[in-house]
């Protein structure tokens, strides 16, 4: 079969059939009278089987040598393959996330996107000092885009550039709760942390969703940290996770003031009054614990906590009734003290 047959039926060129020949290749077997090329079945059997091997992205040399080599590992090539393409992969994805975070900032022309992508390479550096730079000090006339800054927040270990990255979120606008509510659902404890810090910090009612969903979560700085930020907003389903924090701490303090400001509310004084006192009495082995509570029952509005700490000064632990007769003094001493 001449080489013009040969083209139109493997649907290779005549020039790369040519280049083959001259690579030594795919030789034809044998030749016409007048000089042409001519291809044998066993020819065109191997121009099929470059041509498979050259749609797994073998290059023409590593093709020769899995035809000729018959000790030529398939496997140790298919698994080298395998790398690269899933290498090349990752930075078509990277290319295509880029341009989507480029395109959600509808820059006004070229010297916009050439901002983005200052920004993105800042944010991409391995220097926690140039990644806090390109937080800070962003182009004035260049909005950051929330999802590129809540993907950053969700992976930021370092909690100089995360505390910069959060501050930015929550002056970008846009749907960043959205975007980094996303990192509540994973399983890395520590990226649920950095979520939870950066939606305590935003605003409305959206963000506050959030928040009540993580009073139910696993870990207890997730938790924790739900609680204080609904405290602060006023919602008083964060009551029992503050309670639990006064118990347990860290940020005893910050969650016994909470309770107090809650207890505002005549709804939910009793309540949380009732929980103190409660807990209080159960803990009876629990020292350190039940001196934070009976320091908790001081940020109390008005009198309320009053007679509760004047039974304490007369508690079994000694640390406890001191505290409670320091307590009594401060109460007592207050413009709205009913004694």
């Amino acid at each position: 079969m001449l080489i013009g047959e040969v083209a139109r039926r493997s649907g290779v060129s005549a020039r790369m059939l040519r280049h083959y020949d001259s690579l030594g290749l795919v030789r034809p077997t044998g030749r016409t009278v007048g000089g042409y090329r001519e291809y044998s079945p066993e020819d065109i059997r191997r121009i099929l089987h470059v041509e498979g091997l050259r749609s797994l992205g073998l290059s023409l040399s590593q093709i020769g040598r899995a035809l000729d080599d018959s000790g030529f590992s398939a496997s140790a090539l298919v698994g080298d393959l395998i790398r690269k393409t899933e290498e090349r992969l990752n930075r078509e994805r990277e290319l295509l996330e880029r341009l989507r975070t480029v395109d959600a900032a509808e820059p006004s022309g070229w010297h916009g996107v050439l901002r983005i992508i200052e920004l993105l390479h800042g944010l991409g550096s391995e220097s926690a000092a140039r990644r806090q730079q390109a937080v800070l000090a962003p182009a004035e006339d260049v909005s950051m885009p929330a999802e590129l800054l809540a993907e950053a927040v969700l992976t930021e270990s370092d909690p100089n550039v995360a505390g910069a990255l959060r501050w930015a979120l929550a002056r970008a606008g846009g749907d960043g709760v959205a975007s980094v509510a996303s990192g509540m659902g994973s399983a890395d404890v520590d990226v649920r942390r950095r979520a939870i810090l950066a939606i305590a910090e935003l605003p409305g009612s959206e963000a506050t969703a959030v928040l009540t969903d993580a009073l139910g979560d696993a870990d207890a700085t997730v938790r924790r940290t739900a609680a204080l930020a609904l405290g602060a907003r006023g919602v008083t389903q964060a009551v029992p996770a503050l309670l639990g924090t006064v118990i347990e701490g860290p940020n005893d303090v910050e969650a016994a003031e909470l309770l107090g400001t809650l207890a505002r509310d005549a709804s939910w004084a009793d309540r949380i009054m009732s929980a103190l006192v409660d807990e209080l009495t159960e803990r009876t082995a629990d020292s350190a614990a039940r001196i934070r509570l009976t320091q908790a029952l001081a940020e109390m509005p008005g009198t309320i906590a009053l007679d509760t700490l004047r039974q304490l000064t007369h508690d079994d632990d000694r640390a406890v009734a001191l505290i409670a007769s320091t307590l009594v003094e401060r109460i007592e001493e207050r413009p709205d003290s009913e004694t």
